[in-house]
C-alpha cells in the first residue's frame, strides 16, 4: 500500500486518525529514508496521544538528516506539547490557578495544527488557551511561531523577545526564537538561542547538529565538527547522515584525513547516497588515495552494479578518454547491457576518440531503448547534418511531432533551425527562429530606447595621468562580446562581469532609464559618475577596473566626457548583418528579446549609428574590436583583444569561447530571406567599414 502526503493530511483534517495512521505508515514503508514521510507519521502519532512514539519517529528523521531544521522544529513541537522541555510548567500553571489540563490541551492542539500547516486552526487554539492563561509565555511561543510560518520574521522576533523578558530561561521561547533568527538570516543569534536551550535542557542533544550547521554557515567548520563530536560518540546516534555531515565539516576545515573514516563508514551503510559519494571522492582526491578509491568503489559495485552514481564515481578516477575509462565502461555494460546511462558514456568516449561510426551505432542503440533521448538524437542529427542535411531536417520534424512538452519542443525547434540552415533552407530557418524568439519574448529583456542623435557635447575634460586605468567593455547583440569578456576575465583580475550575474551592482550603469535621464538633463553628470564610483568598493575594486557594461548609449558621454576622461571604451563588433543573424539564431547577452527580424534590425541600426558617430568624431577614447575573422579563433581573438588593450594575452582554450558561431559573411546566405532587415542595416554597415 502506498499513500500520498495529501491523503495523510486530508484524513487528519477529517479526524479520521486510524486512516491517517495507515496512510502515514504506508508512506514510511514505501520510502523509509523520506524524512517528510517520517514527519507526517510523527504528526499522526502526536495527534493520537503517542508523544514518545512521535519523538522516536522524529529522532529517526533527524538521524537521516541531522541538519534539516524542519526535523528539529517538529520535534520541538512534540516536546512542547508533552511539556518535556520544562518540567516546572505544571507547577507554574497551578501557581497561577490554571486548569493545566485544559490549557495544555489547547496548546497541544495549536502545536499539532502548526505541524500540519493549518495556521488558522493554530491561531484559534491559541485564542482558546489565552482565555485560560492570557499571560502565559507559551502563548507567545505559539504566536511567534505562527508569525514565523507566515513569513513575518521580524514580528516573530519581537513577540518572542518580549516574552523572554518575562521568562528568560524558558526553553520553548528560546527554541522558537532560534528559528525566527534563522529565517531572518541572523545565524549568530540563532546559534546563541539554541545554545541557551541546551544549557537549560542538556538532554536536547539533537540540537548539536543544528548548531553545527549554523557554525558551518558562519565559516567555522572546525568548531562545527567539534560540536557534533558528542553525537558521534553515541552509537545510537552515529548514523550515516551524521557521519556524512562530520566528514563534510572536516573537509571544510581542511582535515581530509579526519574526514575519511566518517565518510567510509557512511558510504558502507549507504552506497547509493550521492552526497556521501561526492564528499568521499573529494577526500580521496585530497589525500591522493586513488588506489583505495578504486578498490572501495569496485567492491561496492560488486554489490550495487545498478548504481549509476557509483559507476560515474569510478569513471572519475580514470583519465578522460583513456584506456582505463574504456575498461570501466565495458564492465558497466557487462553488468547492465541495457543501461542508457552506460551507453551514453560509451558514446561520449567514442566521440572523443573520433570513432564517429561507433558513436552513431551506440546512439541508435540508445534511441531503440529510449526513443527521443536527447543526447543520442543530437548525435544522430549532427551526423545527418554532415552527410544529408535534408534528412536531418526530416528527422527533427519527426521528433517535434512527438515532443512530450514545451521544453522539448523549444529544444527541438532550435535543432530544426540549425538543420534548416545547413540544408540551405534559409526562409524556413528564419521562420523557425522568429517563432522561437516570439515564444521566448516574455522571458527576455526589452530593448532599451536609444537617445536622439546630438552634436552638442560637453568638453572632454583633461585626463589625470596618475588616475588608475579604467576601461568599459560593451558589444551589441551578436557581436561576440561575451568571448572578449571570457578572455579578459581569465587574465585580468580587475575585470568585472558582475552586471550579468545574480548580484549586479545597482548603480546608474545598470539601469536602462539612465539613458533618458542623462539625455533630458534629469541626471547630473557628476552625480552619475559619483554613483558608479560609490559602488566600486562593494564590487571588490580599488584602483584599476574593466567594467563589462549591460548597455551602451552615447547619452552616457554626457557624464563620461566631463567626469571620467581617463576612461576608455572597448566596443566589440562584427558585420551588422552577421550580428542580426547571430542574435536571431543564438540570442543575446544580456538576453534581449527581438520583436521581429525587421524590428531587431531597426533597433540595431539606431544603436550602431551611435557607435559610428562616436568613432567618426572621436567623442571618447575608444577602440573598436572587430571580431569577424576571429570570433571562433582563440589565437586570433587573443591577438585582437591584446592589441586593443596594449598587452600580450595568452591564447585561451577553445572551450573558453563556447559553441562555434556562423562564420563571417554567413548573412549572405540569407540575403533574400532577410532582405528588408538587411537593407535597414546596410548604411550603418558601410559607416563601420563593411562592404554592402
Amino acid at each position: 500500500m502506498s499513500a500520498s502526503p495529501d491523503s495523510v493530511l486530508d484524513a487528519l483534517r477529517r479526524g479520521a486518525l486510524d486512516e491517517a495512521r495507515a496512510a502515514a505508515e504506508a508512506g514510511v514503508a514505501a520510502a523509509p529514508q523520506d524524512v517528510a514521510a517520517l514527519r507526517r507519521l510523527a504528526l499522526v502519532q502526536q495527534r493520537q496521544g503517542e508523544g514518545d512514539a512521535a519523538l522516536a519517529t522524529l529522532d529517526r528523521a533527524i538521524a537521516l538528516a541531522p541538519d534539516d531544521a524542519d526535523n528539529h522544529f517538529e520535534r520541538a513541537a512534540v516536546l512542547f506539547g508533552a511539556r518535556k522541555l520544562d518540567e516546572g510548567q505544571a507547577a507554574l500553571a497551578q501557581s497561577l490557578g490554571l486548569d493545566p489540563n485544559q490549557f495544555e490541551a489547547y496548546v497541544m492542539q495549536a502545536q499539532i495544527a502548526l505541524g500540519r500547516g493549518d495556521l488558522e486552526e493554530a491561531e484559534r487554539q491559541r485564542r482558546l488557551a489565552a482565555r485560560v492563561a492570557p499571560d502565559h509565555p507559551h502563548l507567545a511561543a505559539i504566536e511567534g511561531t505562527i508569525a514565523l510560518r507566515r513569513g513575518e520574521g521580524q514580528r516573530a522576533q519581537e513577540i518572542l523577545l518580549d516574552a523572554l523578558r518575562v521568562a528568560p530561561q524558558d526553553p520553548q521561547l528560546q527554541y522558537a526564537l532560534g528559528f525566527a533568527y534563522m529565517q531572518g538570516g541572523h545565524l549568530a543569534f540563532a546559534e546563541q538561542a539554541f545554545r541557551k536551550v541546551l544549557e537549560n535542557v542538556p538532554s536536547a542533544v539533537t540540537l548539536h547538529a543544528l548548531i553545527a550547521d549554523l557554525a558551518q554557515q558562519q565559516g567555522r567548520p572546525g568548531e562545527a565538527a567539534a560540536e557534533i563530536a558528542p553525537l558521534l560518540a553515541d552509537p545510537t546516534r552515529r548514523t550515516p547522515g551524521l557521519l556524512t555531515i562530520a566528514g563534510q565539516l572536516e573537509l571544510a576545515a581542511n582535515q581530509p584525513e579526519r574526514a575519511l573514516p566518517h565518510l567510509r563508514a557512511a558510504l558502507a551503510a549507504q552506497p547509493r547516497d550521492r552526497r556521501v559519494l561526492g564528499a568521499l571522492l573529494e577526500a580521496w582526491q585530497r589525500v591522493g588515495a586513488d588506489e583505495e578509491a578504486r578498490e572501495t568503489l569496485d567492491a561496492l559495485l560488486g554489490q550495487a552494479a545498478d548504481s549509476v552514481d557509483l559507476w560515474h564515481a569510478r569513471l572519475s578516477l580514470e583519465p578522460i578518454g583513456g584506456e582505463g575509462a574504456t575498461k570501466v565502461v565495458d564492465r558497466w555494460l557487462a553488468a547492465a547491457p541495457d543501461s542508457v546511462d552506460a551507453l551514453e558514456t560509451r558514446m561520449a568516449l567514442q566521440n572523443m576518440a573520433g570513432d564517429q561510426a561507433g558513436a552513431n551505432a551506440t546512439a541508435e542503440r540508445i534511441v531503440a531503448l529510449e526513443p527521443g533521448r536527447s543526447s543520442a538524437e543530437l548525435r544522430l542529427v549532427d551526423d545527418l547534418m554532415e552527410r544529408d542535411p535534408p534528412a536531418a531536417v526530416a528527422r527533427v520534424q519527426h521528433l517535434l511531432a512527438q515532443a512530450p512538452n514545451a521544453e522539448s519542443r523549444t529544444l527541438l525547434q532550435g535543432w530544426l533551425a540549425l538543420a534548416q540552415d545547413r540544408a540551405g533552407q534559409a526562409a524556413e530557418a528564419v521562420e523557425t527562429w522568429t517563432a522561437l524568439q516570439l515564444a521566448q519574448a516574455p522571458q527576455r529583456l526589452p530593448t532599451w530606447t536609444p537617445s536622439e542623435p546630438r552634436s552638442d557635447w560637453p568638453e572632454l575634460a583633461p585626463a589625470d595621468p596618475a588616475a588608475p586605468r579604467i576601461a568599459f567593455l560593451w558589444g551589441p547583440p551578436g557581436s561576440g562580446v561575451e568571448r572578449v569578456a571570457s578572455l579578459l576575465g581569465a587574465v585580468m583580475p580587475a575585470f568585472r562581469a558582475d552586471r550579468f550575474g545574480p548580484n549586479p551592482p545597482t548603480d546608474v550603469l545598470q539601469k536602462f532609464r539612465t539613458i533618458g535621464e542623462l539625455a533630458h538633463g534629469e541626471l547630473d553628470a557628476a552625480a552619475a559618475v559619483a554613483d558608479w564610483r560609490a559602488m566600486l568598493p562593494q564590487r571588490g575594486i580599488d584602483g584599476q577596473v574593466a567594467d563589462w557594461l549591460l548597455f551602451w548609449d552615447n547619452a552616457l558621454l554626457l557624464a563620461l566626457r566631463a567626469e571620467l576622461p581617463e576612461g576608455e571604451l572597448l566596443i566589440a563588433l562584427r558585420d551588422p548583418r552577421d550580428m542580426l543573424l547571430d542574435w536571431l539564431a543564438f540570442g543575446a547577452i544580456p538576453p534581449l528579446g527581438m520583436p521581429s527580424p525587421r524590428g531587431g534590425a531597426a533597433w540595431l541600426a539606431m544603436v550602431l549609428n551611435q557607435v559610428a558617430a562616436l568613432h567618426e568624431r572621436d567623442l571618447y577614447p575608444h577602440r573598436l574590436i572587430k571580431l569577424d575573422a576571429v570570433v571562433d579563433d582563440p589565437q586570433g581573438l587573443a591577438a585582437a583583444v591584446g592589441e586593443a588593450i596594449g598587452a600580450t594575452l595568452p591564447v585561451p582554450p577553445a572551450s573558453l569561447l563556447g559553441p562555434p558561431r556562423y562564420p563571417a559573411g554567413h548573412w549572405r546566405a540569407y540575403a533574400d530571406a532577410l532582405a528588408e532587415p538587411f537593407a535597414l542595416l546596410t548604411p550603418v554597415a558601410r559607416r563601420l567599414g563593411y562592404e554592402a
